[in-house]
């Protein structure tokens, strides 16, 4: 079924993340191009708002260029989608291409294939996810096990009937300011008292009913874990968490404000809101350790692939090969720049290698918690 479509690429990737918290040559902070990127986002943003609310079931995915955006769908795209593609023409350019699979077709390939690695466990196959396009799947593979790889690829050949190509590389580790207060702000350094163990804090989230949280990781602690700032501070105890998206909630006084500086800074912006993500979209990641290592955010991290998994996290590398995330740094924002010189919360950091990035988006938050940025 896949003789003609498949392909195989070889990437081998840095797996191991210190949590040292400085480096001896930290490379100068690259400059943020999430910026010039706010007019396609929004494009995109309003062409994904009417997918989502007309639920078009050929939907592949949309793309960001550097200098356009690209809707992938399959078949012919419908009137509603047309015309909002027609309005977003007057300021960039969008196009309309035709893609091989939809979203949902994608998705239930992605199934059946997590289906069989957890029966064929020693595969040699970590995980499978999609470039946003439609025209495949992308399987994870280990780099060191190049014959078992072979063989579960041509039994994955006659389980789904979708392109697969194969990426070697090893999968990313979990990444896990110093003395926040009241209200508190996302980017700043967070203890769990009960687990001993030191990450970022997200952003400040509230809910339908005017509650306020902060949003953070939730490796970085569990229902009713005890967490305070990097001083000893207390924040709250954990009271929600979703284990496989890793996104937890911390009842607490916050606001829409988060820490961009060094690991000392006292810098903040405005959260203006949140986004969703889009692949080729630039982001930056404000967690603590890099902060410290690095003196700034690490930005410049493009969106890549999207999961597809039970833990659905999004792929993002820093584009001039920086290290990406740090021990310390998980739960941090994940953010691009706004348009009114603060900036839009896009996720929470999960886990790392080199300069990839692992990470949960804010829009599943907002699904499994119906949290939003005040």
């Amino acid at each position: 079924m896949l003789a003609t479509a498949l392909s195989v690429i070889a990437l081998i990737v840095p797996g191991s993340l210190s949590a040292q918290a400085s480096e001896a040559a930290a490379p100068a902070p690259a400059s943020d191009r999430s910026l010039d990127q706010r007019p396609l986002v929004r494009a995109a943003e309003n062409i994904r708002s009417v997918v989502e609310r007309d639920k078009h079931p050929g939907y592949a995915g949309i793309v960001l260029g550097d200098q356009d955006v690209t809707v992938w769908w399959k078949g012919k795209a419908p009137e509603s989608v047309r015309e909002t593609v027609a309005k977003a023409n007057r300021r960039v350019t969008v196009r309309v291409r035709a893609a091989a699979h939809s979203e949902a077709e994608l998705r239930a390939a992605a199934g059946e294939i997590r289906a069989w690695l957890d029966a064929n466990p020693g595969s040699g196959f970590h995980g499978v996810k999609s470039p946003g396009d439609g025209s495949g799947l992308v399987l994870a593979a280990h780099p060191d096990r190049a014959i078992r790889i072979a063989e579960g690829l041509a039994a994955l050949d006659q389980q789904v009937d979708v392109p697969l190509k194969v990426l070697h590389e090893e999968p990313m580790k979990d990444v896990s300011r110093q003395d926040d207060s009241p209200p508190w702000w996302g980017g700043a350094r967070t203890w769990n008292q009960t687990a001993s163990t030191l990450c970022t804090s997200g952003f400040g989230v509230r809910d339908s009913a005017n509650r306020r949280y902060i949003l953070t990781a939730e490796h970085c602690g569990q229902v009713g874990h005890r967490i305070a700032d990097g001083k000893g501070e207390f924040i709250g105890n954990v009271s929600a968490g979703h284990d496989d998206h890793d996104i937890g909630l911390i009842p607490t006084n916050s606001e829409n404000r988060m820490y961009v500086g060094g690991g000392d800074s006292n810098a903040g912006v405005n959260v203006e809101g949140w986004g969703h993500v889009f692949v080729g979209q630039y982001l930056c990641q404000s967690g603590v350790t890099s902060a410290e290592a690095t003196g700034a955010p690490v930005c410049n991290l493009k969106v890549i692939f999207f999961w597809q998994d039970r833990e659905d996290l999004v792929e993002a590398e820093q584009v001039q090969g920086q290290t990406a995330a740090r021990g310390g740094d998980s739960g941090g924002s994940v953010y691009s720049s706004g348009g009114s010189g603060g900036v839009v919360a896009n996720g929470t950091v999960t886990r790392a290698g080199g300069n990839r990035l692992g990470f949960q988006d804010f829009a599943t938050a907002n699904r499994d918690f119906g949290v939003t940025i005040p």
